[in-house]
């Protein structure tokens, strides 16, 4: 039987309605990949702009540690304070982990004392001998110290005190002359005296807070990097 003008008509709108719901479909399906498209796109940036952030953070502790403090021109190197040129490993100050067969000895801190008469060269006194191998320039040491004036006594820095050794480049020139040659071939397990001049310190007037004229340090070397 032939449709009627009716049921054609029927059939149009039943068609045109078909049509609509699918564009509507469509449309909705294109909405929803383009919020998701956006959300990633908002999360691609946001870590980017993290690891940025991150990035930042790292040059500057990258440069807090490695400039040494003063307000010369010219950078003058440290004595390995952690601020300067050392960064601090895990471990401690007492019952740090020890090398194999050192002195327990080295898990207590030292008592140093002023030195006696005039200081004109290095003086490196061994206090307790290291069983390891020797250290050799251009290593990083880990190692506890203690720093005094070495004319009255008085304690100006010492790991000891942060409860943890530093670590710090040796031979290098990136601490004081008088712990570049006077540590560069010591064994490990050692604790030696540094009798250092101020020519191989910071010198005779002091500068960024950095103490003047000779200098007395008690290194304990308990490993290289």
């Amino acid at each position: 039987m032939p449709a009627t003008h009716l049921e054609q008509g029927v059939d149009a709108v039943s068609e045109r309605t078909q049509n609509r719901a699918q564009k509507s479909e469509r449309r909705l399906a294109a909405q929803l990949a383009a919020q998701k498209a956006a959300e990633a796109k908002r999360r691609r940036q946001a870590w980017a702009g993290g690891l940025a952030g991150v990035a930042v953070v790292a040059i500057l502790v990258t440069v807090f540690v490695l400039v040494a403090p003063g307000g010369d021109d010219e950078t003058e190197p440290a004595a390995g304070t952690p601020s300067a040129a050392a960064s601090p490993p895990a471990g401690g100050g007492e019952g740090v982990e020890l090398p194999e067969g050192a002195d327990p000895a080295l898990n207590t801190a030292p008592t140093v004392t002023a030195g006696e008469g005039e200081l004109s060269e290095l003086v490196v006194t061994p206090l307790i001998e290291g069983t390891g191998p020797k250290v050799e320039s251009g290593q990083s040491i880990i190692a506890n110290y203690v720093g005094v004036l070495y004319g009255d006594g008085e304690e100006f820095d010492s790991s000891w005190s942060r409860g943890q050794p530093a670590t710090f480049p040796i031979g290098v020139g990136a601490v004081i002359p008088g712990w570049d040659q006077g540590l560069v071939g010591v064994t490990i397990g050692s604790r030696v005296q540094l009798d250092i001049p101020a020519e191989l310190a910071y010198g005779t007037e002091p500068a960024g807070g950095r103490p003047a004229g000779p200098l007395r340090f008690v290194v304990d070397v308990l490993g290289v990097e």
